[in-house]
């Protein structure tokens, strides 16, 4: 187990992107015989997506943001609600389910996501993430073994991928979940002044091409097909800011 969580430790050290954080997790978390991760950074600001970091498959993680699912999941309603972790499932959660609610656990279900050990990671402000194990319906006995064996140690890996997360992706280059790196952000701020990709890269000592090039990654990041809809996401994104 030392051998483990020191290499899990050194991963998430040499980590620079967020699908090294992720592959990290992942390959710690199947060296304890666990399936699948998510960890999900939840926003102060209202109405804002959530960062979300997981190995769940990506049809269902992508159903789940745009149906802001993180409103009404009972899984993370719990973990806004109380600070220590706890397992759950969809005939074991010791909370009466809404319809929304059911039919949520359900979907989840469908896509290998049925029962989990959710860690919820909170500061002096309240709850900020959680951090979740999941697996099948068919593995809950020995999903429940393997918690209560390595439980502690799970723990101590959300607490760690967390500060991790927090350190090398902060807040403020997160817009609607979707990480940027301080190049993209830093030209895309640029851009939302009205200067030209020529302009950039004269302010920033790059070459236009370059600009250009952390521009388009911003773009495709986004999800939007122009500079001027990605300017636009920014620009309302700041003004939601605190």
């Amino acid at each position: 187990m030392h051998r483990i969580y020191q290499t899990f430790v050194d991963r998430l050290t040499e980590s620079t992107s967020a699908a090294e954080l992720k592959n990290g997790m992942a390959e710690t978390a199947r060296a304890l015989d666990l399936s699948c991760f998510a960890y999900l950074r939840i926003s102060r600001r209202k109405g804002d997506t959530p960062l979300l970091i997981s190995t769940y498959p990506s049809t269902w993680t992508e159903h789940y943001l745009k149906n802001h699912y993180e409103r009404f999941d009972p899984v993370i309603t719990q973990a806004l609600e109380v600070a220590e972790p706890f397992q759950w499932g969809l005939n074991s959660t010791v909370r009466k389910l809404s319809r929304p609610q059911q039919e949520l656990f359900e979907d989840a279900a469908r896509f290998g996501i049925a029962c989990g050990f959710t860690i919820p990671i909170h500061d002096g402000r309240g709850p900020i993430a959680a951090v979740t194990f999941a697996a099948d319906k068919h593995l809950s006995a020995a999903f429940s073994r393997r918690i209560e064996a390595h439980g502690q140690v799970l723990q101590l890996m959300a607490m760690y991928f967390h500060a991790h997360v927090r350190c090398k992706f902060p807040s403020e280059r997160v817009i609607n979940g979707i990480i940027l790196s301080p190049r993209e952000f830093e030209c895309l701020g640029w851009a939302a002044q009205g200067k030209s990709a020529w302009e950039i890269g004269r302010i920033l000592g790059i070459t236009r091409r370059t600009t250009a090039f952390h521009l388009e990654n911003a773009k495709a990041k986004l999800g939007v097909h122009s500079i001027s809809h990605a300017v636009a996401l920014l620009v309302a994104f700041r003004q939601i800011m605190p």
